[in-house]
This record gives C-alpha cells, sequence and structure tokens, in this order.
C-alpha cells in the first residue's frame, strides 16, 4: 500500500501559504549555473525537439519534463538538474514543441498527452549506447505526461526505464482547470493566457489560426476547447481532459513510481490526490506533504535548498 505518510518538510517561516509558496521561488530563487550541451532531435512528423545536456560521465541518466510554458531553464529544472548531477547521474533536460525559444515548424504544439516526443527523447538518449539505467522525472504538467507514458504506454516503456518522480502534478485535468479558473488563482491564469497568445500570435503568421476575441478567454477550459483540441485531434476540450488524465490509468504503471503532490497547491483540487490508486498498485507511491505550493517545495530558500530534489534524489536510489 504505497501511500505514504506526509513528510516532515517545511517551508521556510516567511513563506506563509501555497501562494508564497508558489511564487517565490519561481521568481525568486537564483539557479545553479549549468553548462547545458544542446541538441536538437528531429521528430518523425518533420518538426523538431530541442534537449539539453549535462553530463557527468555516468552510465545513469535522469531524463527530465517542465511544466506548461516552462523550459529548461526555468529554476526548478535547473535545480534538479543540479542536484541529479550532485548524485552522480548524468541529465537530459528536454524542451517542449514550441518552448526552446524557437517556434516548432508545424501547427500542432505540446500537449498533455504528447507521451510519444517523451518516447523519442528517451529512445534517443539509449541509442547513444552510453545508458545502462533511465530515471524520470516531471513538474506539474511534464509529470502528467511522464504519468501517462508510464501508464498509457506501459508496453512500450524501454527496459531501461528503471524510476520516475514527478511533483505538483494535475493529474486530473478538468478539475484542476476548474480550480486555476478561481478568482485567488486569477494571476497565474493571465500569466498563462498571455504566453499562450504570444505562440499563437506567431502561428497565425504561418497557419490559419483565428484569434478573433482571444481576450474574452479567461480559462483554460475555453482555450483547450477553441485551440489544444482541434490543434490536436481531439472532439473538444472535455474529450481532450478524459483522454489525457493520468489518474484514471495509473492502476497501469509497471514501474516504482513517486507523486509528491503538496495538499496547499493553489493549482490541484481534490480529484489531484489520488489515494485510491496508490492504494491499489504497488508500484504508484503518494506523498501528500501539507505544505510546498505548486512546484515549490523550498526547505531553506537562501541556501538553495529544495525538498523535492532531496525527495526525488532518495527514491531514485530506491531508498524509500
Amino acid at each position: 500500500m504505497p501511500l505514504l505518510l506526509s513528510p516532515d518538510y517545511k517551508p521556510p517561516r516567511y513563506m506563509m501559504n501555497g501562494h508564497f509558496q508558489t511564487i517565490l521561488p519561481s521568481t525568486l530563487r537564483r539557479p545553479p549555473a549549468l553548462s547545458y550541451k544542446r541538441e536538437r532531435i528531429q521528430t518523425p512528423d518533420k518538426d523538431f525537439l530541442d534537449v539539453d545536456w549535462s553530463v557527468v560521465g555516468s552510465k545513469t541518466l535522469v531524463v527530465l519534463s517542465h511544466g506548461l510554458e516552462g523550459d529548461t531553464n526555468r529554476p526548478y529544472m535547473t535545480g534538479m538538474v543540479h542536484a541529479m548531477n550532485k548524485a552522480g547521474w548524468d541529465a537530459l533536460a528536454w524542451n517542449f514543441r514550441s518552448c526552446s525559444g524557437e517556434p516548432n515548424h508545424l501547427l500542432r504544439s505540446y500537449h498533455m498527452g504528447a507521451v510519444e516526443d517523451l518516447d523519442l527523447v528517451v529512445r534517443h538518449a539509449l541509442q547513444t549506447g552510453k545508458y545502462e539505467t533511465v530515471y524520470l522525472v516531471g513538474f506539474s504538467m511534464g509529470g502528467n505526461l511522464t504519468l501517462n507514458y508510464l501508464a498509457q504506454w506501459a508496453d512500450k516503456v524501454r527496459a531501461q526505464v528503471a524510476r520516475a518522480a514527478v511533483f505538483s502534478v494535475p493529474c486530473h485535468m478538468k478539475s484542476a482547470c476548474t480550480q486555476l479558473a478561481k478568482p485567488a488563482n486569477r494571476i497565474y491564469m493571465k500569466r498563462f493566457l498571455k504566453s499562450l497568445h504570444r505562440k499563437l500570435l506567431e502561428k497565425s503568421q504561418r497557419f490559419e489560426v483565428d484569434l478573433t476575441d482571444y481576450q474574452q478567454i479567461t480559462s483554460f477550459e475555453q482555450f483547450d476547447d477553441r485551440y489544444t483540441a482541434p490543434m490536436h485531434g481531439f472532439k473538444n476540450a472535455d474529450d481532450y481532459y478524459e483522454r489525457c488524465s493520468s489518474v484514471g490509468h495509473l492502476h497501469r504503471i509497471q514501474i516504482p513510481t513517486l507523486l509528491v503532490n503538496a495538499q496547499n497547491d493553489p493549482f490541484l483540487s481534490k480529484e489531484c490526490f489520488p489515494v485510491e490508486q496508490a492504494r491499489q498498485n504497488p508500484n504508484f507511491y503518494l506523498e501528500m506533504p501539507r505544505q510546498g505550493g505548486h512546484v515549490g517545495f523550498s526547505e531553506n530558500f537562501r541556501k538553495g535548498l529544495y525538498y523535492s530534489e532531496r525527495r526525488a534524489v532518495t527514491f531514485l536510489r530506491g531508498q524509500g
């Protein structure tokens, strides 16, 4: 029954609630210095993925997936890459389509169920012949993508993929979208929609994209119904959420996988805490700390210490 006890994690005192614990690490954290080596992978549909390597000469590789409208340079990504390198492992952080600083070639972009892109990154890394073991780490949207990969593609996951750890995952997409649409989360919603709008503006110069009255869109459900779903082969937003929410597929995960969702995460609904799934699948571990915010988990902000990084290393090592 891998339903783990709430850990003794405590944020700094001045991070008084989930919003402080979310915003301060995202905006004020000084990320560790990394020397990424970028590589471009061509996709089967004639698009590309930009991936960033940070290697220490290990036979173990950690593949990291970022969150919605993120990239490999976000502080939570560089912090985790640094932690993986410090643990003695190579790291490969990949940018979703359109997230590397250069527009992707196609009308399609990225979405919560694009597991074929994660699989391509894993296969590409293994084709180098350097790695005996692969671990997966994902944040928020990248965490849902990772869970979908391990569950919906369980029979296709490479044998070298041994463990996974994901954090702050909106694994029940519809209710998480409702949660984000609440007035208390307006600051996050506006930021996401503004960033997505910039990318759609670029696409509208190359493809037929209707941006009429875009400013009337105030929620992800409206955005996904109008853009994400038709661009990626879904009937509508509800069809997208139903098919790409990992919560309904967690029973199929076949390798040890840890999900850490903070109880005060402003992005997550109660449906994003899959207690019964953890009780039923011996490979799926759920941890629900009382504090942490969304992709926060700061322990000592000034020293750059984060519970998520410490916990990921411990779990991937098989130490609990």
